[in-house]
This record gives C-alpha cells, sequence and structure tokens, in this order.
C-alpha cells in the first residue's frame, strides 16, 4: 500500500490531505511534496524489505515510491513502461576526468541498454510522467494539461495514452522536430484523447495558454511543480538509483558530486528528497554530493540568483540555445533549487552555446554516445568547476544526461556531421 501521509507546502509547511488534487499551495502559491511515513514504512519493511533490486524499471523502490507496485490497489493505476533503472557509463577516459583524476559517470537516461531499463521516450521526463499518469489515475483525473518545452509533453502523452487519459500540450513552435513531430502524430491518431497547441516563444506563454483555455474546462495542469509533488517522486528514482547498491553489494552510497542540467529544477529536488528518506531509514549518513546545477548561458536565472545570493530567481527574457530544456526563464520552484544548492555546498553554473555545442562535436567524434545538449552541457562545466575547486581528484561524480541527441534532430545534424568530420555546408 502507498504510504504517503499528507501533502506538504515546500514554502509554508502547511500540511493536506494526501489525495487532494491541488495545485499550488493555497497558503503561498508555491509547490507541494508528498510526505511518507518513513516510521510506518521501516516497521512495516524493515532491513529495506520494500525494495525490489531484480525489477528493471523505477518501480524497484516499491513502497519508498508515491506508489506500491507490489501491493495490487496500487499496482492497478500504475502505467509501467520500462522507464528509469538506467546505467552510469563510464566516462573516467573523458580528457578532463582523466587529467583531473576523476572518478566521472555518466547517468545515461537517453539510450537504451541491455539488462537496464529503458526511458521510453528517450528523456528522463518519463520518470515524472509516469507518475503523474499512475496518481492521476488514482484519483480518478481523467484529462491532463501541460505547458512544455518538448520533452515532458512528448512523455506525457505516451503515458496518457496507455493509461487511458486524455491530454493537452502546449508547446513553443521551435521544439526540436522529433519531439513536436511525435506530439502532433499522437494528436492526428488519437484526436479525441490528445491536443497540441503551439504557443510561444517560451513554456510561460504556453502555460498561460492553457490557463486561460483548458483548465476552465476542467483540464488538471501537470505543468513543473504545479503538479502536488508528483514528478518530485517519479524523479525521485533518480536520487534512489544513484544510491543504491551495486550489484552483488548491500550498502547504499552517494557520489561526491552530481552534475545536473536545470531548468525548472524538480530532478533537484526530487534527488535530495530521496536521500533524505534514504538518510531517515538508516540507509545513507548525512553527507550529501556537491549539487552543481548547470544552465546554458543564454537563460540563466539560477545563476544569476546564486552569484547574486538571492533566495529566488527573477523571471528573464529567454534566449536561444541548443539545450531547449534548460531554457526557462523562471521557476516557481527555483527558491528550493537554490536553497539545496547552497545547502550541499555546490553552486549553479552557465556554460555558453559554443560549449555545449564543442562538447557535443567531442563525444561524439570519441564515443558515439548519443547525449543530449542538456547532457553536454554538464560536461563542458566540466572546466569551471575545477578552475573553482568544486571538483577534486579522487571524487565520484556524475553527469546527468537527460535525454537522447535523437531527439533533437535536425537542429544538431551539423555538428554530428562535424563530428565526423562532413562538411555541414
Amino acid at each position: 500500500m502507498s504510504y504517503v501521509r499528507c501533502l506538504r507546502g515546500l514554502g509554508s509547511g502547511v500540511e493536506y490531505p494526501a489525495d487532494a488534487p491541488m495545485n499550488l499551495d493555497p497558503a503561498d502559491g508555491r509547490p507541494l511534496e508528498m510526505v511518507l511515513d518513513l516510521e510506518r514504512l521501516a516497521a512495516d519493511r524493515p532491513h529495506a524489505a520494500w525494495y525490489d533490486p531484480g525489477r528493471r524499471d523505477m518501480w524497484r523502490f516499491g513502497a519508498l515510491m508515491a506508489l506500491d507496485v507490489s501491493d495490487p490497489a496500487d499496482a492497478a493505476h500504475v502505467v509501467a513502461l520500462g522507464e528509469g533503472h538506467t546505467p552510469l557509463l563510464d566516462y573516467r577516459d573523458h580528457p578532463l576526468a582523466r587529467r583531473a583524476a576523476l572518478d566521472l559517470r555518466v547517468k545515461d537516461e537517453g539510450r537504451a541498454h541491455p539488462g537496464f531499463g529503458a526511458n521510453p521516450t528517450q528523456s528522463f521526463k518519463d520518470r515524472g510522467m509516469a507518475m503523474v499518469v499512475a496518481r492521476a489515475r488514482r484519483l480518478g483525473l481523467a484529462k491532463l494539461a501541460v505547458p512544455t518545452q518538448g520533452n515532458a509533453g512528448d512523455s506525457l502523452v505516451r503515458y496518457a495514452l496507455a493509461g487511458g487519459l486524455s491530454v493537452v500540450v502546449a508547446m513553443p513552435g521551435d521544439t526540436p522536430m522529433p519531439i513536436l513531430g511525435n506530439v502532433a502524430a499522437a494528436a492526428h491518431r488519437h484526436p479525441q484523447q490528445v491536443i497540441l497547441e503551439l504557443a510561444g516563444p517560451t513554456i510561460r506563454e504556453a502555460a498561460a495558454l492553457l490557463r486561460e483555455r483548458y483548465l476552465p474546462q476542467g483540464y488538471f495542469s501537470v505543468a513543473t511543480f504545479q503538479e502536488p509533488g508528483w514528478r518530485i517522486e517519479g524523479k525521485k528514482s533518480l536520487g534512489l538509483e544513484l544510491a543504491e547498491p551495486a550489484p552483488g553489494e548491500t550498502r547504499w552510497s552517494l557520489p561526491d558530486a552530481v552534475i545536473y542540467p536545470t531548468g525548472g529544477g524538480t530532478g533537484v529536488l526530487g534527488m535530495w528528497k530521496a536521500w533524505d528518506e534514504l538518510e531517515a531509514l538508516g540507509l545513507i549518513g548525512s553527507a550529501r554530493p556537491r549539487m552543481l546545477c548547470v544552465q546554458s548561458a543564454s537563460t540563466a536565472p539560477l545563476v544569476r540568483a546564486f552569484d547574486d545570493g538571492a533566495e529566488d530567481t527573477t523571471a528573464m527574457p529567454a534566449g536561444a540555445t541548443l539545450a531547449t530544456g534548460l531554457n526557462v526563464p523562471g521557476g516557481v520552484g527555483h527558491f528550493r533549487v537554490l536553497q539545496i544548492v547552497r545547502a550541499s555546498g555546490g553552486a549553479a553554473v552557465a556554460v555558453s552555446e559554443a560549449e555545449i555545442a564543442q562538447e557535443l562535436v567531442a563525444r561524439w567524434r570519441s564515443t558515439r554516445d548519443w547525449i543530449s545538449p542538456e547532457g553536454a552541457a554538464c560536461l563542458a562545466a566540466l572546466p569551471q568547476l575545477l578552475d573553482r575547486g568544486l571538483l577534486a581528484a579522487g571524487e565520484r561524480v556524475v553527469a546527468v544526461n537527460t535525454g537522447s541527441a535523437e531527439k533533437y534532430l535536425p537542429a544538431l545534424r551539423h555538428l554530428l556531421q562535424a563530428g565526423d568530420g562532413v562538411n555541414a555546408g
């Protein structure tokens, strides 16, 4: 059974019923999180009996998730499509990792690897949307709406169709064509279930369209942080996977640093929540990885707020970036991202478009890894992270590649051709 005890305002601390179909906290307009009854879980399932390492998806964490797939009543709402349980790729041969003696790994959320799970839309967004659809089904919500820079909409459509729900997706017209095409094709094939709206130039305008046109029709918003902690719970599985024992071992442990491409920041909150819960269950100690949030210099509200010592971001004009998932000019959950970054001893840093492109070309030329621009941004941040003393020799460092380069073609084709030595002109 689910061990969710209540919903709680991230800013206000006010508690609400666990199954309330809420959006933002009415007390202060900030996001909500789900609170688990960890004492009851520890008593009912001692010695991490909730953990099923033989299962190859994010639901391997059983009752530590917001729905317990081992319980038939909860499992009836779960639409499991293989999401999560992705590998850590060995990147110690990366030139900078080798020079600095870093134990560098890349958490690959994009490409399928033998023996692991595989995010069905080749994006880490599948973790959050799998939980969104499961929780919506549990509450009997049939119509969902999401504004998106791309991958979240593609993911929600996949899970909503599999779960028998209707969805409206609003995204900018310059969304990468494979993503836009996926949603458009679904809207064409399933016009009674999927509606696509183009609005931009950023996710902010897409959200405004949904508020004006669709929420009054009974659609429930599952925009970033607008649902009651559901996406945080899905992304939490990423933090659990970074901590879980290696095959054949029993010790839970954390890396020294996590380099994470940060738009809205749901994943940062999810990972931090996962580690707090593991500590409460006695599986890890109080030490945490340094959270190193990477943004594009074209749109870097978190970096500006971090450098200024501000408690929250101020919305800024959006720029243009290959890493469209980072093109988020402001976020209602950024105040909490900044708290986590500072508590961890980490930082928010920006990389240029040229640095992102250069890293994409270098990775394709040397490894043929199909990393997203957001993943490339993390690796492009390595020089300044080392220069600033935020990484040190011998440390275990995880960079998160949030998706596959395939989702961004044809915008990246010229770079991949350059990596092959092909004249793209």
